[in-house]
């Protein structure tokens, strides 16, 4: 309630304090400016440097890891030229419009050019003041006027850093020393670049070259100019680049975790790197209903009691923005701190059903540009896709667990329920026969014994098949190693086995696909190839999982091979082939006949290799 309290006081003193400069600043702009303010003397560099100067506030310069208006040189030379009242006046109207165009909320548009008609002025009060005080004495008007620069552009610097300083210190949100070390290095820079650039201004002025016409003030500010503009869009291509580079990385590493548990910490991790927010919230549709699956930031702490208010979600089917909490954030605004002022809504619709929501939520109203509006925009798509994706991987492996219901059914159904149903006949008829033809009775008894014997060995075929696969009681390469150990222990067999890379986690259904191969490729190298060595390699890559098994046996023809394995109901490569698709993997046979046998099957990462199902039944044997 305490930290309540005072985020709402600093917030009332913040927004007092940027009232209080903004009437500083424009009490400043009236009567400095506007109303001192004649026909310029030379109209032609005046108008010149007003347009220099929309160019590099629209453009800013890039320095250090951000950017800054290099504004304080044509300003300068505004006031040398002009007066301080034309100065003032031009930057305070080209400040304004600038922040206007840019669409900022209406104190920000009123506070920035205020600050800096505020600094503006004081250093020209301290300019004339040090002028008057020790310049006029000084013989060198080159010296006077580098000495009256020094004197003016410290205090502008330095007063409207601690302006800043200010407010961003006593609003509530955190203004931390990273943050005021980069601003401190941008302004750094910035002064530097000014600092030089106008003793230049001094330096070539002071020579004799003839008359100073518009064309010296262009080709003078020109470069300044041209280096903030060519400056500005490569930053803006650059940070273009780094938008795209995020949202593949994004995109690639989502694909690759579309059926794992850990795609949203990834997704929390990296998405600052795509759209800098300061709190967000995704939900998923389940039915009729909404579940919270992730959030951060400036959240509400009853996050996760859902109520009512999700219902209206249902009726968010396109992106919108609510640029004022004030004025209406809609149905989400309930569950962001009440320091975020702005909400982006973007729901996650794919084939015009939607199937997630994402909101995104700012402290400052008015604050997502375009260019973060589409950033949403790709990334709710994306999400949709990953989500959908994810849907249709669980339907598929429901799928085929009622498959492989169905198929224990009719097994039981055409294999024990027939013998146990013949060997109940069997017994009634030995019953009415027992007397009357006693070696007929016998007869039947040891048949129906004969079929109840089968049947038990059907049923505990069946009951073993549902038991945990030995890859889900303690892992895929212990499974392998438990049974080459099983194996060698048998017969003396010389098997290599060999894993590589880093293991990453995998369905039971992928570990039971893969141990089948394995054993089955085995067990045809033993039993079929005569083989007496084997290497068996389970390699970790980065796209995908690798499983090899090669021997040195008798070898078969592939063509005759897959004839037989048509008449043949167990675990032969068609039904290899079959399980490695379900999965998304491929299988490859290489053998000739006296030359050996290499099995390969390559499991991609991505798809269903790491979902969270019981599918330990999902493949049939």
């Amino acid at each position: 309630m305490i930290s309540f309290s005072w985020g709402v006081r600093s917030e009332q003193l913040s927004r007092l304090s940027l009232l209080f400069i903004s009437m500083i600043g424009g009490s400043i702009f009236i009567q400095e400016g506007v109303l001192k303010i004649g026909v310029p003397r030379e109209g032609l560099i005046f108008g010149l440097l007003v347009l220099f100067l929309v160019i590099v506030d629209l453009y800013p310069m890039p320095v250090s890891k951000g950017h800054t208006a290099i504004s304080f040189p044509l300003v300068y030379a505004i006031y040398v030229m002009e007066g301080m009242n034309f100065s003032i006046f031009a930057f305070g109207m080209v400040s304004f419009l600038i922040n206007l165009s840019k669409r900022r909320p209406l104190r920000i548009v009123f506070f920035n050019p205020a600050q800096l008609l505020t600094s503006l002025y004081i250093a020209f009060l301290a300019g004339e003041y040090f002028k008057g005080l020790y310049l006029d004495h000084i013989q060198s008007g080159l010296l006077a006027g580098i000495w009256h620069l020094t004197f003016t552009i410290i205090p502008f610097y330095l007063i409207n850093n601690l302006i800043v300083d200010f407010i961003l210190i006593i609003r509530p949100q955190p203004y931390t020393w990273k943050a005021w070390r980069q601003k401190t290095i941008q302004e750094g820079n910035s002064f530097i670049v000014s600092y030089v650039y106008l003793i230049l201004f001094y330096v070539l002025g002071s020579q004799n070259r003839g008359e100073i016409d518009v064309f010296s003030f262009f080709f003078f500010f020109s470069p300044l100019v041209a280096l903030a503009l060519l400056g500005s869009i490569i930053v803006r291509l650059k940070k273009e680049k780094a938008k795209l580079k995020a949202i593949f990385s994004i995109s690639s590493e989502l694909n690759k975790k579309i059926a794992a548990k850990d795609w949203l910490d990834f997704l929390a991790e990296n998405l600052q790197e795509f759209i800098d927010v300061d709190a967000w919230i995704l939900w998923k549709k389940a039915g009729d209903g909404w579940n919270l699956r992730f959030a951060s930031g400036l959240v509400e702490e009853s996050l996760g009691q859902l109520d009512e208010r999700t219902r209206f979600f249902n009726e968010i089917n396109e992106l919108f923005l609510c640029h004022n909490r004030e004025k209406g954030a809609g149905p989400a605004a309930d569950f962001f701190s009440s320091q975020v002022k702005t909400l982006l809504y973007a729901p996650l619709v794919l084939d015009e059903e939607v199937v997630g929501l994402f909101v995104f939520g700012r402290t400052r109203t008015k604050s997502f540009s375009p260019e973060d509006v589409q950033s949403a925009a790709t990334l709710a798509n994306q999400l949709a896709v990953l989500i959908k994706t994810k849907w249709l991987f669980a339907e598929q492996e429901k799928r085929m667990l009622l498959e492989e219901r169905n198929r224990i059914a009719r097994d039981i159904h055409d294999g024990v329920a027939q013998s146990l149903a013949a060997a109940v006949m069997n017994l009634e008829t030995a019953e009415r026969k027992f007397v009357k033809v006693p070696d007929e009775s016998l007869r039947l008894i040891l048949e129906s014994r004969e079929k109840l014997r089968y049947s038990l060995k059907e049923v505990r075929e069946s009951i073993y098949a549902l038991r945990p696969y030995p890859t889900e009681r303690v892992g895929l390469v212990s499974a392998i190693s438990s049974r080459i150990k099983t194996l060698q222990s048998i017969q003396p067999f010389h098997i290599i086995f060999d894993t590589r890379g880093t293991e990453f986690p995998l369905s039971s259904m992928a570990e039971k696909i893969i141990f089948d191969t394995f054993q089955e490729s085995v067990q045809n190298a033993i039993k079929h190839a005569n083989a007496t060595r084997m290497e068996i390699l389970l390699s970790y890559q980065r796209e995908q999982l690798l499983l090899k098994v090669k021997d040195n046996g008798s070898g078969f023809s592939l063509f005759k091979a897959m004839i037989k394995a048509q008449k043949q109901p167990h675990f032969g490569i068609l039904h290899m082939n079959e399980a490695a698709e379900k999965i998304h993997a491929s299988l490859q046979i290489d053998s000739k006949e006296g030359a050996g046998t290499e099995i390969t099957l390559t499991v991609p990462k991505m798809g269903v290799e790491g979902g969270i199902l019981n599918d330990q039944a999902y493949a049939g044997r």
